[in-house]
């Protein structure tokens, strides 16, 4: 199979036709199984017949994972607990870390609390030999950011397990030094954004992944193509890639947003938004007193932007 391509086909039968042992990073954001209407899939299974289709794709890509190979999965609270148990118990591989991606503008939910985070679980083949490069991904320490101490490590720290999408926006909620990692979701007035995807990965976000779990020259293998930020990413960073794709629309956009990038290109995104991303103190907001609370329009960049009552509610 030639890599550096996107195939449209069904991941189960084109992870068939990768040599075994092949891959060093995988990353999957399959159907969440909530009812989500994709361009060319259903996403309401029964649970059985869900957890049953997990498992077929489960086993083709673990076939092709390195045995020093990572995989990361994507998922909703809905099936995050048996997946979990599918990938390290049925499937054999290691749970390495439990990741809660955390951000604002997450799905308002009348009776139950609204849902703002999805759930990052790093497996590996191998509890004891496997790739992470910690100095790739290090953030600044409380020691760099908050005390100015000149005993901090230059290098700064290796993340947490818990990614925030804006504590320079609430100074008091979130110290520098606790369990923060965020990435903002790609939401719909993002430049990033592509447009024809619901749900869209944001560029830093898979940087992050792809240079701590894998290496220049290494295959990284995305089975739903989905908005294609993976395998685009993985081009940016000088990696290998492979990913399939059923929806034809989809791949023609894919093979667009990579035909559009070369190895070498910035990833889309602040790479350490703790120092360089904007405060929203002079953002898009709601003027109910003017207006009654259904539409205020501000000049935001020499442009007349709207913005409804209901934007901070509604998923990205």
């Amino acid at each position: 199979m030639d890599l550096d391509r996107l195939y449209h086909c069904d991941c189960i039968k084109g992870m068939a036709e990768l040599d075994e042992g092949s891959v060093n990073l995988a990353f999957a954001d399959p159907p969440f199984n909530i009812g989500y209407k994709y361009d060319v899939y259903e996403d309401r299974m029964a649970a059985e017949e869900y957890l049953d289709w997990t498992r077929q794709w489960g086993r083709a890509l673990v076939r092709t994972l390195h045995p020093q190979g990572a995989f990361w999965l994507a998922i909703g609270d809905d099936f995050a607990a048996e997946l979990k148990l599918i990938f390290q118990r049925e499937l054999g591989l290691v749970c390495r870390s439990w990741v809660i991606w955390y951000y604002t503008f997450g799905v308002n939910c009348k009776l139950k609390f609204s849902r703002s985070h999805t759930h990052l679980f790093h497996f590996v083949r191998d509890r004891k030999q496997y790739t992470f490069n910690a100095d790739a991904i290090r953030v600044p320490s409380a020691r760099q950011l908050v005390y100015g101490d000149t005993r901090a490590d230059a290098k700064g720290r290796l993340p947490d397990d818990t990614w925030i999408l804006r504590p320079q926006d609430l100074p008091e909620g979130f110290a520098a030094d606790g369990d923060t990692w965020y990435f903002p979701r790609v939401c719909g007035t993002f430049k990033e954004r592509a447009g024809w995807h619901g749900c869209q990965m944001p560029e830093q976000l898979l940087g992050r992944i792809i240079r701590a779990c894998s290496n220049p020259g290494d295959l990284v293998l995305d089975p739903f193509g989905g908005s294609g930020t993976t395998l685009v990413t993985a081009k940016k960073l000088g990696r290998q890639f492979v990913g399939f794709e059923l929806s034809e629309n989809y791949v023609t956009q894919i093979e667009a947003r990579l035909a559009a990038v070369n190895a070498g290109d910035p990833l889309v995104g602040a790479e350490n938004p703790l120092t360089t991303a904007p405060n929203t103190a002079d953002g898009r907001r709601l003027d109910a007193s003017a207006n009654g609370g259904k539409r205020t329009r501000r000049k935001r960049n020499g442009r007349n932007q709207d913005a409804s009552a209901g934007d901070a509610t509604l998923p990205a």
